[in-house]
């Protein structure tokens, strides 16, 4: 019972990926994505791959700024190493969060468990705000084929995750409310949550501004290379769509899976039926997005490896 009950959530995990992907080749012809895929321009995709590998240096860099904010310099390569080692996470655990999970675990190593999860939070936070904000900016300028049915959804995501996102920057709020919780998850005292806030809040106004700034930058590159890999499938798709969509996206990878395999693709010809993306184009460029972000993973499993054998030399 108790190794089913560890493997209980990479079971569902695959559950998940395995089911939505048996729905997605249910409705297309599997031979049309296949097509697809394997005649893509690989120009485009190599503009991907490196895009996608350039946002994590640069998330890297974010990260350094609510460091420095809390007087806790860590150096910049060990960043972007985490960074990579947690995006080789990503790959594996249940959501797209397990790599922050790792990340804040293994910088334990330089900083306290509160300064390294409140930063690795308001890490996360800043680039979600971000590109909540840009899309409720550019909702107002969207295509003219952008599906009527998305707008509610879009501009009900943007304010509503701006508000908890706020809310958690914030911080005077949450204290108050959760400080009836017992032990560590008590918003006040000295217990693992509390001191999280109180990272948080520690960061400063400065760092996070410069992290919600660094934050514009990497969701345009977000978006970019969402926009390189519809290139790469002949697909015209433009660059306000794409920052429309990306957000709905960013939270079904919330859902437990495999990198979002599955439920990403379910939910693909939705939201790009707006741009005349057929089904199966639409579950390629999905396919093609995550096939790029699992072989950027690679270099994090190397990263990852490298670094066990040194830490184990150095104990022998």
């Amino acid at each position: 019972m108790e190794r089913l009950r560890r493997a209980l959530p990479t079971l569902i995990k695959i559950a998940v990926s395995a089911g939505g992907m048996f729905l997605v080749l249910r409705q297309v012809n599997p031979a049309d994505i296949l097509d697809s895929l394997l005649t893509a321009d690989w120009r485009w995709v190599a503009l991907t791959f490196l895009l996608f590998n350039a946002s994590l240096v640069l998330r890297a860099y974010r990260w350094a700024l609510l460091l420095h904010g809390l007087a806790a310099p860590v150096r910049f390569q060990r960043l972007v190493e985490l960074y990579f080692v947690g995006n080789f996470f990503n790959t594996f655990l249940p959501t797209s969060f397990g790599g922050d999970i790792v990340r804040a675990w293994e910088v334990t190593t330089d900083v306290s468990p509160g300064v390294a999860a409140g930063t690795v939070l308001v890490d996360r936070l800043t680039g979600l705000l971000a590109l909540l904000v840009m899309s409720l900016l550019a909702l107002p300028f969207r295509p003219e084929g952008f599906p009527a049915e998305l707008v509610p959804w879009v501009a009900g995501l943007s304010i509503g995750g701006m508000l908890i996102g706020l809310l958690l920057l914030e911080g005077k709020q949450l204290p108050r409310w959760g400080g009836w919780l017992p032990g560590p998850l008590s918003t006040t005292g000295t217990g693992f949550v509390a001191q999280t806030l109180a990272a948080v809040q520690a960061c400063g106004r400065r760092a996070v501004a410069g992290a919600l700034l660094v934050s514009v930058f990497f969701n345009l590159m977000l978006v970019g290379w969402w926009w390189t890999a519809a290139r790469a499938l002949g697909l015209e798709i433009s660059f306000t769509y794409l920052l429309l969509v990306i957000p709905i996206l960013s939270v079904i990878l919330l859902i437990p899976s495999i990198g979002g395999l599955g439920p990403r693709e379910l939910i693909a010809p939705l939201l790009f039926s707006g741009a005349a993306v057929s089904a199966a184009q639409a579950y390629a460029l999905s396919l093609l997005v995550f096939t790029v972000q699992r072989l950027s993973s690679l270099i994090g499993a190397f990263w990852y490896i490298l670094a066990a054998l040194q830490n184990r030399r150095k104990k022998g």
